[in-house]
């Protein structure tokens, strides 16, 4: 079904997976989206045909289930491609553990590349917004009040926000100016960003850590297309 697939694909890009999981009774076009899978392209083995990696998650193989559907988005050069496929195989050739995806959608150009979340191990600073503060003032260097910063380290981060752990907690639904620094064409830029707080987290593992994810808020949409750009600079770099 999907339309040159060789051409836009090729192996050891990056695959992202997001199940599809269609709820009893609900109608049609009703879908409900889980937590991405990271993967890598193995080989394309015909037009609607791929060879893929099975995610690995903390150390931990992902066995994806036969027959399960998925979104499938495949990261090239400043470009994403979306379809869906199904597992149709899964096995382990040479030590590598495989999974063969059968496209049911055709090969389409996915222009949400905000969405993309790049993992990385990024130092930023934030504090929360005070109640009379502005958000367009929050981001402005003259205009900030003198409130501490706390130190924190972003995980992942995409065009529409990012994740962070830091050994303190913010609220959920509080708003937050994040300020971190991207190296862009060799020179490096600083960034202030207002964002919300959308879920915090203590990790399992790691007592007195919390997760925070954060979607930005009024972003300026230079800066957001600056921030995908780093993104695929930097992904297109661990593909080399």
């Amino acid at each position: 079904m999907a339309e040159l697939l060789s051409k836009y694909v090729v192996p050891g890009g990056e695959v992202e997976l997001r199940a599809i999981e269609r709820g009893f009774g609900a109608g049609p076009g009703s879908e409900k989206e889980k937590l991405p899978h990271r993967s890598h392209v193995l080989k394309v083995l015909t037009e609607d045909r791929v060879e893929i990696t099975m995610p690995i998650e903390d150390g931990k193989l992902i066995l994806l289930p036969v027959d399960g559907e998925y979104d499938m988005y495949f990261y090239g050069d400043n470009v994403v491609y979306q379809c869906n496929a199904r597992v149709v195989d899964r096995y382990r050739f040479n030590g590598q553990y495989v999974l063969v995806m059968d496209l049911t959608s055709n090969l389409r150009n996915y222009q949400r590349r905000e969405y993309y979340r790049f993992s990385c191990a990024l130092e930023m600073d934030s504090r929360q917004l005070a109640e009379e503060e502005e958000i367009a003032d929050a981001a402005q260097e003259e205009l900030l009040p003198s409130l501490p910063l706390k130190s924190s380290v972003i995980v992942d981060i995409s065009g529409g926000g990012l994740r962070f752990v830091a050994y303190y907690a913010y609220e959920v639904n509080s708003l937050i100016l994040c300020k971190y620094h991207l190296q862009l064409e060799g020179r490096e830029k600083e960034y202030r960003l207002v964002g919300k707080v959308l879920a915090v987290n203590e990790l399992e593992h790691r007592p007195g850590v919390f997760d925070h994810r954060v979607q930005y808020v009024n972003v300026d949409p230079q800066e957001r297309e600056e921030i995908i750009q780093y993104i695929f600079d930097e992904a297109r770099k661990v593909h080399k």
